[in-house]
């Protein structure tokens, strides 16, 4: 479950519109309607919209192929590499690392 805690240590879940899951899932908001229409989703009406679970609508995505690639494509997923920290101090290229046999012999590397 995505929670967040807040100061008085309550757990709050994430919750996010039907047209931010739409964008951040590269989704049709007609899509994320008829989930919840089918009961895929979980959710609660707040002020007469729909706030969709993030939990759920993650667990969800990665129920098909063809959602799984739209969020990869033209979701939030297209952003992966760019997010990527290329600064060798905090996120060290493969190269730099040596190997788990190099730094105790005991260790075989597969």
């Amino acid at each position: 479950m995505v929670e967040i805690k807040t100061k008085n240590s309550q757990k709050q879940m994430v919750r996010v519109s039907i047209s931010e899951a739409a964008k951040l899932f590269g989704l049709n908001q007609q899509t994320i309607r008829r989930a919840i229409a089918n009961q895929e989703l979980t959710y609660i009406v707040v002020g007469g919209r729909y706030k969709v679970n993030f939990e759920s609508l993650v667990r969800w995505s990665q129920t098909k192929t063809a959602l799984k690639n739209k969020l990869e494509k033209q979701g939030i997923g297209q952003y992966v590499d760019k997010w990527k920290i290329k600064n060798t101090l905090y996120s060290p290229s493969p190269k730099v690392i040596p190997k788990a046999d190099e730094k105790n012999p005991q260790i075989k590397s597969a």
